[in-house]
């Protein structure tokens, strides 16, 4: 076992703590003004001089003992506005609002690092502790980018990790390139005539011609796209119509995109306009779509990949760290990574015994608290390994 994650160890109950206290007191996204009090209260605690950017986000430095390059550590720290239906003493205390992505995870992690960095200082350069708000669609990845977290100091690499679910506590899972997919989403409304439901030849029904368009959409996937780079599209939401015996003069459609390939990515919205054109047209029915662009890909630099392996092996022992497939979810830690060399992973946090079995989003999620020492101990050991290379 690494010092680094010896003293994590220690700081077990601490870390509980504060990861309990924000798990109660959920915030969403550029609303987490008691979350940043609490980190910036935190760092401050530890000698840190925080600065808050972005509205809500926090960034501080650890200084090494000899001036040098700078990397980064990023943790997200936004709610979902999902029900929490955990049985716990510590479940949200905010109806509507939980932290089911596990963020409050992700604080607490980066806090404790902050901690460890501190009391372990590199010995040459330093390390930005990011403390991102507004994760879950705000863009607040791409606000704390546009507010100039990048510069004073650069950053020559910045990891992120996130908790996983799916993965026993004690190991760590990475890809060796593409992590994220893009995240892309579109509204369509097919516009009908309404009319007698006895007489659907005197109206244009909105409905029909909505599930040629469902139908037809899915084509674009299974013989427009090339089947070797990974794509999904989903219809998400369908509103139309008012009476059984009521032709619906129009219907609402939404759903999402998600792909890995940015050629490809780049190719939807025309393919999937020119086959909703194309049905519209031919049932006299007209149509608005909308396609907005979120996050683009994630994709890790693959040069970080050996040091990032290294870290596992010499912070949480052998055989803890494996290569995986990408996630075809979305994460806006891609804004960071287009800008420079960037490498996401994800720390297990599975444990049937605890009832820690749940996936992310989960109303009834939660997580291992037995892994923050490991995320601590990983984010300040990963920070050591870069500024020694």
């Amino acid at each position: 076992m690494s010092l680094l994650l010896q003293q994590a160890k220690q700081l077990q109950e601490q870390l509980t703590e504060w990861r309990r206290m924000l798990h109660q007191n959920p915030e969403t996204g550029f609303e987490e003004y008691e979350t940043s009090k609490f980190v910036q209260n935190k760092l401050k605690e530890f000698g840190y001089e925080p600065k808050v950017i972005a509205k809500t986000g926090v960034v501080a430095i650890a200084e090494g003992k000899q001036q040098g390059e700078t990397v980064g550590l990023r943790a997200d720290m936004d709610a979902l506005p999902i029900q929490d239906e955990k049985e716990r003493d510590y479940a949200s205390s905010i109806d509507g609002k939980a932290h089911l992505c596990g963020h409050d995870g992700h604080t607490t992690m980066l806090l404790g690092a902050a901690k460890l960095l501190k009391d372990h200082p590199p010995e040459k350069g330093s390390v930005k502790l990011i403390f991102q708000p507004a994760e879950e669609g705000l863009f607040g990845a791409q606000a704390m980018i546009e507010e100039g977290v990048l510069d004073h100091p650069k950053m020559k690499a910045i990891a992120g990790l996130h908790v996983n679910p799916d993965v026993e506590t004690g190991y760590v899972t990475c890809t060796e390139k593409e992590a994220c997919a893009a995240a892309d989403f579109f509204d369509l409304e097919i516009v009908g005539a309404g009319g007698h439901a006895a007489h659907p030849h005197k109206a244009a029904d909105s409905i029909t011609v909505s599930a040629e368009v469902i139908s037809s959409l899915q084509q674009v996937v299974s013989r427009q796209t090339d089947p070797l780079a990974p794509t999904v599209l989903t219809i998400g939401q369908i509103h139309g119509g008012t009476a059984d015996n009521a032709i619906a003069p129009r219907v609402s459609i939404g759903g999402t995109v998600r792909t890995l390939d940015p050629d490809v990515r780049n190719q939807m919205e025309e393919k999937m306009e020119r086959v909703i054109k194309g049905v519209s047209e031919a049932f006299g029915v007209t149509y608005t779509f909308n396609y907005k662009y979120f996050y683009p890909p994630l994709i890790n630099d693959s040069s970080l990949l050996p040091g990032l392996e290294k870290t596992v092996e010499d912070t949480l022992g052998p055989d803890r760290f494996s290569i995986v497939n990408p996630s075809m979810g979305g994460e806006d830690f891609s804004f960071y990574a287009n800008q420079i060399p960037a490498i996401f992973f994800r720390l297990g946090v599975r444990n049937e015994a605890k009832g820690a079995v749940y996936p992310l989003h989960h109303p009834r999620f939660d997580l291992d608290e037995e892994a923050l020492p490991n995320g601590s101990a990983m984010l300040a050991a990963w920070a050591h390994q870069q500024l020694k290379e």
